[in-house]
């Protein structure tokens, strides 16, 4: 019992720090040349702070995302480089790119020494191993107490959502942090000077948000999309923010079953380089996509994890098994997010900021597709086969 507590706390703790250098990664946007010696100091001392095993508790559970193939190590099955276009044999011809390709931006020389990064494709695979529990398409990264055990019991319950013959609104979408952006060119260098933050909403979240909302319309399901700009201009209190936003939604309008707090993420390399998480589908260049789904760990007043933590996997399914390598796994983790507000709350990583908007605009596509599908019924499935 004495190791059980002693292996929370140390959990609890990595959880307290991970948390932590999500804000600082945001700051570091912001304040890059200032923080770049802090977060090395930083580091050094979580090292010496943790208790034993911490460190490589910390790596498994919250920054495995982070590392390129070569910085996890070959043994590690989650991270790949991210391969080419299938060729489809010299019998079958390549279908043409519809679109032009997208423009590469400034030579690097065009950038100051001291403002130069660079960009790295990868994709993130469904890994295999203690923290990963499979899914009929995809997995749950489990970084939390539970057992796996536990985590398949509960999702062999009924999902308990289900697309509605109404005309009411059924989705809501919106932005805690409307402003995130992306990388303006597709390249392989950035220049860090940039915040990959803009107000423009056709150039942020709002814009990638209104493509799966497009697509859901499209399917005939009632959807409200809000491009309130929570993070701006104050960062702080983003969340609170947000929250009294979707409260107001659902209390006018109970018809809503699904709740989407649409991201991007922003994954570094340990020597902070970008690292952009990318699938090819169907000839096109798409930003991978991470779901996150809260679980309570008893101080967080969160009674409807589980629903949430089933809507997770039937989405990840459906849209793993419709364009396999679009998802990354599940991250099923003691995070809260506004995800107690509904039952089917989920917060959505479109990309990274070394993606382009083109490429996270695409995935919007393909995951409002199968979030259609993923909640209908499943008779008028077989219908459309």
């Amino acid at each position: 019992m004495a190791s059980r507590r002693r292996t929370y706390r140390a959990r609890r703790f990595c959880a307290a720090l991970a948390a932590a250098a999500c804000t600082a990664g945001a700051a570091a946007f912001l304040f890059p040349a200032l923080l770049q010696g802090a977060r090395q100091a930083a580091l050094a001392a979580m090292v010496f702070a943790m208790p034993e095993g911490g460190v490589s508790l910390l790596e498994k559970r919250f920054f495995s995302e982070t590392f390129s193939e070569e910085e996890a190590g070959p043994e590690d099955p989650y991270v790949q480089p991210a391969p080419p276009p299938e060729d489809p044999g010299p019998d079958e011809p390549r279908e043409e790119e519809e679109t032009e390709p997208e423009d590469p931006g400034p030579p690097l020389e065009s950038i100051a020494p001291e403002n130069r990064g660079t960009i790295t494709e990868q994709q993130f695979t469904s890994g295999e191993g203690a923290y990963y529990v499979p899914l009929p398409a995809g997995c749950v990264k489990n970084s939390t107490e539970l057992a796996n055990e536990e985590v398949e019991a509960e999702l062999e319950k009924p999902l308990g959502l289900a697309w509605e013959d109404t005309e009411e609104p059924q989705v809501l979408i919106f932005h805690t942090h409307a402003t995130e952006s992306y990388e303006p060119y597709d390249r392989e260098f950035c220049d860090t000077s940039y915040n990959w933050r803009s107000t423009d909403n056709d150039n942020n979240m709002a814009a990638v948000g209104e493509v799966l909302a497009r697509e859901l319309r499209a399917a005939g399901i009632g959807v409200i999309h809000d491009v309130t700009q929570h993070d701006y201009p104050s960062y702080n209190g983003s969340y609170q923010r947000s929250a009294e936003t979707v409260s107001a939604y659902l209390e006018k309008y109970p018809s809503i079953q699904v709740v989407l707090d649409i991201h991007r993420d922003a994954i570094e390399s340990p020597a902070g380089n970008l690292i952009k998480p990318v699938a090819w589908i169907d000839g096109k260049k798409a930003a991978q996509v991470m779901i996150i789904s809260g679980c309570d760990d008893g101080t967080m007043n969160m009674p409807g994890w589980a629903d949430n933590l089933r809507f997770a996997a039937a989405l990840q399914s459906e849209a793993e098994s419709r364009y396999p390598g679009l998802m990354r796994p599940v991250f099923f983790c003691y995070r809260k997010y506004n995800m107690d507000l509904s039952p089917g709350a989920l917060l959505l990583e479109v990309g990274s900021h070394g993606n382009t908007l083109r490429e996270a605009s695409y995935s919007a596509e393909l995951l409002g597709k199968a979030l259609a599908a993923a909640l209908e019924d499943p008779g008028e499935q077989e219908k459309k086969k």
